[in-house]
């Protein structure tokens, strides 16, 4: 058995032959990834000063997130909600998620009163993960794959879905392009594990064509 994150113990899951064939992923995400940063660069500071504008406080917000081999790093995002505001809610909504409870609001929810009022467009556009892509270059994350972990959600992990961590997190993946916050953390998790099996360039692209009309679809029908 070994460990993938402080105190979390993770069954040993075939991952070193994975990451091996994995070979083509870096060189894709850092062609793909640096042509998006330089295309989205302009607009993500722009909307870095519309959040400036509309709230108080820093417009990017870094967050603790557990990459592949459960190697900790920080994740970056617009900030959508008020600065020092109380994380638990989330907290708690994630162990009602991973247990298949119904807490009234879901994982995610917009009617959250601790986002801003540019933080609700960015979250229901998904545009607040744009500076995600710094982390794509810099080798935290990939284009596509698993959602990247919170620390908290680890404990709650069935022992088959620690294998997620086997695979770079990305920015986007199999759940994003199928059926979103309506899909149960079971649900998710396999198709995680699924793409972490089925993982390939050909893939990969697909993933990312679909994206766009997932977000756009996605964001028309949340309220």
């Amino acid at each position: 058995m070994r460990r993938v994150y402080p105190g979390v113990p993770i069954e040993a899951t075939g991952g070193e032959a994975r990451r091996s064939r994995l070979w083509w992923k870096r060189p894709l995400d850092l062609v793909l990834g640096t042509l998006a940063l330089a295309l989205g660069s302009l607009p993500i500071l722009a909307l870095a000063l519309a959040v400036m504008i509309d709230s108080r406080g820093r417009p990017f917000f870094a967050q603790e997130r557990v990459g592949r081999g459960g190697r900790s790093f920080r994740m970056w995002k617009l900030r959508t909600m008020h600065e020092r505001c109380d994380q638990s809610p989330h907290e708690r909504a994630a162990a009602d998620w991973f247990a298949g409870r119904t807490n009234g609001s879901g994982y995610k929810t917009l009617t959250d009163p601790r986002i801003t009022r540019i933080g609700r467009w960015l979250r229901r556009l998904s545009i607040d993960e744009l500076p995600q892509l710094l982390n794509v270059v810099r080798g935290d994350m990939s284009l596509v794959g698993p959602r990247p972990a919170i620390p908290y959600e680890l404990p709650l992990y069935e022992p088959a879905y620690f294998a997620r961590l086997d695979v770079p997190p990305g920015m986007t993946g199999l759940w994003q392009v199928t059926r979103r916050e309506r899909l149960s953390a079971a649900e998710m998790m396999h198709l995680d594990l699924r793409y972490v099996r089925e993982a390939s360039p050909w893939l990969d692209l697909k993933i990312l064509a679909m994206t766009p009309a997932a977000l756009l679809a996605a964001a028309l029908g949340r309220t």
